[in-house]
């Protein structure tokens, strides 16, 4: 069987999940599909995926194969294309799904877009929870931390700090936080996509590693509420910075525990493929890269 035809369908399937689903991608037929597979493996002499009659997965040999394969695969299709690519324009539409809390960071950068490229068509959503780029045909996602697929490249844009505030109100009612184990005892608002679940690390101000494990009463995907919610003098919440920088200049939240520096995040774009990006890919992702450190100062204030 041609190798290169093999190698593209074991890459499908492992992105679609499926041979069904890689076949349909294809305009090939299931059995073809896993032929070609068969064909891999039978050269290769080891088992790329474990197949189950629910699902498919990848054996340890099979993930250093497709993360090489899809390399190869970028390579020859940018190979073919380089020469019609490299004079493109950003054209057709444009799929980005953004955190909620990234659209006014991302809104110039999609107005300009608009505005330079009459070609160029944006469709773009925003919510909290995590999107399957491929399943769901986004283009590009923007988070304001790493998706747990390692198959996905991740571009990082800046960097920001969470910091750990409360309000008045809530210190006249329950004491000043003094030390860091002190949160154990405190009602701590808690963000669902936060990395490292109910653990809130730190580094001290001789930059050893510092962390709590916290609890609370109210736990949510959304940076609005937790911040509404230290505002009304409800919990001890961690924030990001740029969410609150005007609650704690205005003397609306305090910031606790200023020794100790929450963990640098990373603000990300990311999409599927390294290689061969379409134009309009590239040239967001340029201009999301170029927008970021004009703004970097405002995203993370504490730095």
């Amino acid at each position: 069987m041609d190798r290169f035809t093999s190698l593209t369908a074991f890459a499908r399937v492992v992105e679609t999940g499926g041979f069904s689903a890689a076949a349909r991608k294809l305009n090939m037929s299931t059995t073809m599909v896993s032929n070609h597979v068969q064909a891999l493996e039978d050269r290769l002499g080891v088992r790329l995926l474990n197949r189950t009659t629910r699902r498919v997965s990848l054996t340890e040999i099979g993930k250093a194969y497709y993360d090489r394969a899809t390399q190869i695969l970028g390579d020859l299709e940018q190979a073919d294309d380089i020469a019609s690519e490299l004079q493109s324009v950003p054209r057709g539409t444009l799929r980005i799904h953004v955190a909620t809390h990234m659209v006014p960071f991302a809104a110039p950068v999609v107005a300009q877009l608009l505005s330079t490229y009459p070609d160029l068509k944006i469709d773009l959503r925003m919510g909290e929870a995590e999107v399957d780029l491929i399943e769901e045909g986004y283009d590009v996602a923007l988070r304001m931390t790493a998706p747990p697929d390692s198959s996905l490249i991740v571009r990082s844009l800046a960097t920001w700090r969470h910091v750990l505030c409360c309000s008045h109100d809530y210190l006249e009612r329950h004491g000043r936080v003094q030390k860091l184990d002190e949160l154990t005892a405190h009602n701590c608002a808690r963000h669902l996509n936060f990395p490292f679940g109910d653990e809130w690390r730190f580094f001290d101000r001789k930059g050893a590693p510092a962390s709590v494990r916290v609890s609370g009463r109210f736990v949510t995907n959304s940076g609005e509420a937790l911040r509404q919610v230290a505002l009304e003098g409800a919990a001890v919440c961690m924030m990001a910075g740029f969410l609150v920088q005007g609650d704690l200049d205005a003397g609306h939240l305090v910031r606790l525990l200023p020794e100790y520096r929450p963990v640098e995040m990373s603000m990300n774009a990311v999409y599927p493929h390294r290689h061969h990006l379409s134009a309009k890919v590239r040239t967001f992702i340029d201009m999301l890269v170029h927008h970021s450190a004009e703004q970097q100062k405002l995203i993370n204030p504490y730095a």
